[in-house]
């Protein structure tokens, strides 16, 4: 152990945080309700009236959003306060505006938001409102951004990507209640599957008629008994429609959740996998060898690059059994998969993209030649709005940037 502690020192001492700040980098997992600035939350909660716990940063801290959290279900507490603030399209333009400049501000130079609209509408914005509002938010600090950088950096670029929820029903928001009531003659399952399809379609249609840079689905909400296969029908239709597609997946539950992720639900790209090598979280009792199951998943996803959005401070905030020394990030990169950093909820998990590699260089082995190539993989395996030619060109642009970056801090493959 304490070898492995000199390595890790011996590493960071060769990568200066400076680099690490100025570094072009990706955050391919960022949940837009959960990654606004507090003192925005505050603004607004005052503006419309929204109750909160307390109207100071600190005091919000300490009560909801804090450093350490006992269970994933007291982490998502605050969702409840940050969706009550985004029920206007004036809060989402505000929001997603400020979490672009927030990103650019630590050299993040790609985004992908998540959100799932259907817990913003109400009577006075419908599911292409929500989603414009935040494309005209991050539309316009990328052209602030742009237009002040010189010609050898990477441009910032985003996209956004739409979430169905694993489980749902009529408390969720005003849009739920609605859906439910309209179907209150269908079983629960049926009317979740309903409503994944509804924003599924719904995606398509704003990307299809609209410069909206919608770019990708993703399944989000508890996992625990609510597998991802409920959801085919809708990601058969974002597959036949040639958007992109990510699932969260190993987060709360196992291997089979991956499995099901990447097989019925044609997934690019995993959020989380946290417990993809746990075989005792193999469950079906139709898998007689479940070490060798999840040894064949591991290889199968390294083969086919399936690209795992890798988010440690959340993972170790929502599961207490899990410290940043058992985090499977380890045998991520031992196994040679294709990894990429992401933040999850800035402001629940009080972390940035630059905290996220920092924490990797301390606790994992990590040589200036790998953190390089998982940096370059986050851009390669992000969902590119814009052509493939033109993001070819765009990752080479980045690639070049990086490179004079290590020569200017000393910083050695």
């Amino acid at each position: 152990m304490l070898l492995f502690l000199k390595y890790a020192e011996d590493i960071m001492s060769n990568i200066p945080e400076k680099f690490i700040d100025a570094i072009p980098k990706t955050d391919l997992h960022l949940h837009l309700d959960g990654s606004m600035r507090p003192e925005t939350l505050i603004e607004i909660a005052k503006s419309n009236k929204i109750e909160l716990p307390s109207y100071d940063v600190e005091g919000l801290n300490e009560l909801i959003f804090k450093e350490n959290y006992d269970s994933l279900d007291e982490y998502l507490r605050g969702f409840a306060l940050t969706c009550a603030a985004m029920q206007t399209t004036e809060a989402i333009e505000q929001i997603a505006y400020e979490l672009a400049i927030d990103n650019f501000n630590e050299g993040v130079r790609y985004i992908e938001v998540r959100f799932a609209p259907q817990l913003l509408i109400n009577k006075n914005q419908n599911f292409e409102d929500v989603v414009i509002a935040a494309d005209k938010g991050l539309r316009r600090a990328k052209r602030e951004i742009n237009s002040s950088l010189k010609a050898e950096e990477p441009p910032f670029e985003y996209g956004i990507i739409i979430c169905a929820m694993r489980f749902c029903n009529e408390k969720f928001s005003p849009f739920y209640k609605q859906f439910f009531e309209a179907h209150r003659y269908s079983p629960g399952l049926r009317v979740i599957r309903l409503a994944s399809m509804e924003a599924a379609q719904a995606s398509v249609k704003i990307r299809n008629e609209s410069d909206v840079q919608v770019v990708g689905f993703d399944l989000a909400g508890s996992e625990y008994g609510y597998p991802a296969d409920d959801h085919k029908k809708s990601y058969d239709h974002i597959h036949r429609n040639f958007l992109k597609k990510t699932v969260h997946a190993g987060e709360a539950y196992g291997p089979e959740s991956i499995f099901q992720a990447i097989t019925e639900l044609h997934a690019d790209r995993i959020g989380h996998g946290l417990h993809l090598f746990d075989d005792k979280m193999v469950y079906s009792e139709n898998i007689a060898d479940k070490k060798q199951y999840v040894e064949r998943l591991v290889n199968y996803i390294a083969d086919r690059r399936i690209t795992i959005e890798v988010c440690l401070t959340s993972n170790i905030q929502t599961d207490p059994s899990i410290t940043l020394e058992n985090h499977s990030f380890g045998k991520m990169l031992d196994n040679r998969l294709s990894v990429t950093f992401c933040t999850d909820n800035r402001l629940v998990s009080h972390t940035s993209v630059s905290n996220e590699i920092r924490l990797a260089l301390k606790h994992f082995p990590i040589t200036s030649k790998q953190l390089k190539n998982i940096i370059i993989y986050g851009f390669k395996r992000s969902f590119y709005y814009n052509p493939y030619k033109q993001k070819r060109e765009y990752v080479r642009k980045v690639i070049n940037y990086y490179e004079k970056l290590e020569k200017q801090f000393g910083v050695a493959e």
